[in-house]
């Protein structure tokens, strides 16, 4: 082999190993170790769980309605109506991906389901006399929270459960008033928006 031979063939692989060390670091490595949100950005702020809130701007962000309607069977069923958002399969991979999660259902703050459908069936006994407050939060795989504006992602309604009326059967009663107020709790581009949204 000639020595140009050789100089072209030394060459090629100087090229090929910076190339390749070139495409091998990673952002951490240049941002002095912080690995910046693939998503959005982790805020400091946090749900009644402990779950960090991850803001995303206005333009574009998941947003959810809520609707709670008596069942004919005694219970409660609910419906979300979302916005830039789909629902992940079980076994998802942990990490924000844009507008993909899963909802969480709380019944006067205590979390009774994370939901991976947009409809779900609230038991009776979930749902005990009184008037109560459903909320459904928005949550990307990573078990943060979707929020815009500092402020979670969410639509609440309020429902009233009444005892059995004269003449009345228990399940008949446990078909009771149903005041869904979608009311919004949320950034601006969430849950009140959302009217009529798919």
């Amino acid at each position: 082999m000639s020595w140009t031979r050789r100089s072209r063939a030394a060459l090629a692989v100087c090229v090929l190993l910076l190339a390749g060390s070139a495409g091998c670091g990673t952002d951490d490595a240049r941002e002095g170790g912080a690995s910046p949100s693939p998503v959005g950005q982790v805020l400091e702020d946090r749900d009644q769980e402990g779950r960090p809130l991850r803001e995303v701007g206005q333009e574009g962000a998941p947003g959810v309605g809520i609707e709670v309607q008596p069942d004919a069977a005694g219970g409660w069923d609910v419906r979300l109506t979302v916005r830039n958002f789909r629902f992940s399969p079980a076994g998802a991979t942990a990490r924000a991906v844009a507008g993909r999660g899963l909802a969480r259902l709380y019944v006067d703050g205590r979390p009774v389901a994370r939901l991976r459908a947009p409809a779900y069936r609230l038991d009776t006994r979930l749902v005990p006399r009184g008037t109560h407050r459903v909320t459904a939060r928005l949550y990307a795989d990573d078990g943060t929270v979707w929020a815009v504006d500092g402020k979670p992602v969410e639509s609440t309604a309020d429902i009233t459960a009444s005892e059995p009326g004269p003449g009345m059967t228990p399940d008949a009663a446990s078909r009771r008033k149903a005041r869904t107020q979608g009311t919004d709790s949320g950034g601006r581009g969430s849950p009140g928006r959302v009217q009529g949204a798919s």
